[in-house]
């Protein structure tokens, strides 16, 4: 087969194409004079003040930010810089913990992060009373105790972080189990929590910490569906002559809706002791459903600070009268009792 030749296609000359048409000059649109130049000014500056804005780029105008709105690159560029920023000062070990273990910024930036859409999103927690925290200065806080797992005191731990206008922590005061448990003691500690023992609940209120604390203590966080909201015994008043000593107040809290998240129907006795437990619950949910019975029943909250419980009149040896401290004690479970009739007979139903 003979070798193919290839013939070049000669373009068509200029002469063969079609001549387009010029489009016809629209005449230019009238500008009104600059503020401050003179109507018919000779001279070079009038003449360029008006080039510039006849020839001004109209996508220029189409892709400017709106006023007020930041680009968003540079917010982007502002929590990468803050991400990396933290993440240098954990590795070179640049940042503060107390005597008691207690890592703000590491509770603020990451332990208290999957926290918050439980609060808002999941119980919508509904805070009152935020007026009778103090914003500086040592008090002592009082609550009720619930739920099956002691989710009502990290809630009450995020009312007071975010909401309260001088974003305190509350340091809160944990069982002896609380710090025997693995991972579950050194969060404790990083979140600012310590013993619940009186030295170090009046060290906490020296220094001018906000404490937590819950008297029910197991009593209250294990029992029956059946005894909901009906207050457990507090026991000896060690958190009122703590309060006594520091002439600190008292402020008691109720928290409604933290009962409803796992309603405990029976406790497995032989099991708690095996696994060296308080109790070991038996809900609706768990152990029936495995893993998907541990997600809490999205229930809707209240939590109430009522007003304060003053002890700076008290005698100095007040601590030691163990009558006063009865009487105290007896007066914030009183209080705390029927803020929780007053909050249950308010709202419109568990869930909503």
């Amino acid at each position: 087969m003979a070798d193919a030749r290839v013939i070049p296609i000669k373009p068509k000359d200029s002469k063969d194409r079609p001549k387009k048409k010029a489009p016809a000059k629209r005449p230019a649109a009238k500008r009104p004079p600059a503020a401050g130049s003179a109507r018919g000014s000779r001279g070079s500056g009038g003449a360029a003040t008006a080039a510039a804005h006849e020839e001004e780029p109209e996508v220029a105008k189409e892709h400017a930010p709106l006023p007020g709105a930041e680009p968003a690159p540079v917010a982007w560029d502002r929590k990468v810089a803050d991400l990396l920023a933290f993440m240098r000062r954990r590795v070179t070990g640049d940042y503060e913990v107390d005597e008691f273990g207690y890592d703000r910024e590491l509770t603020d930036r990451v332990l208290s992060a999957p926290l918050r859409p439980l609060y808002s999103k999941w119980f919508r927690v509904e805070t009152r009373g935020l007026e009778n925290i103090p914003d500086t200065g040592g008090a002592l806080i009082v609550a009720n105790h619930s739920g099956t797992v002691a989710i009502d005191s990290l809630m009450t731990s995020i009312a007071l972080l975010d909401h309260h206008p001088a974003r305190r922590q509350l340091r809160m005061l944990g069982a002896n189990l609380v710090f025997q448990t693995p991972l579950v003691g050194e969060y404790a500690r990083k979140s600012g929590s310590t013993l619940a023992c009186a030295p170090d609940a009046e060290r906490l209120l020296n220094k001018g910490e906000l404490v937590g604390v819950w008297p029910e203590g197991f009593k209250g966080v294990g029992k029956p569906f059946s005894e909901r909201y009906k207050l457990q015994r507090f026991g000896r008043g060690g958190f009122v002559a703590a309060a006594l000593r520091t002439k600190t107040p008292i402020i008691p809290c109720a928290i409604v809706g933290a009962e409803e998240i796992y309603p405990i129907l029976s406790n497995a006795k032989t099991l708690a002791r095996i696994m060296g437990v308080p109790y070991f619950p038996i809900t609706p949910t768990f152990p029936l459903l495995g893993p998907l019975g541990l997600i809490p029943l999205p229930s809707k909250w209240i939590i109430e600070f009522g007003e304060p419980i003053y002890t700076d009149d008290f005698p100095d040896n007040a601590a030691e009268d163990p009558m006063l401290v009865f009487n105290l004690t007896d007066q914030v479970r009183e209080t705390i009792q029927q803020t929780l009739y007053k909050l249950l007979v308010a709202r419109r139903s568990v869930f909503l």
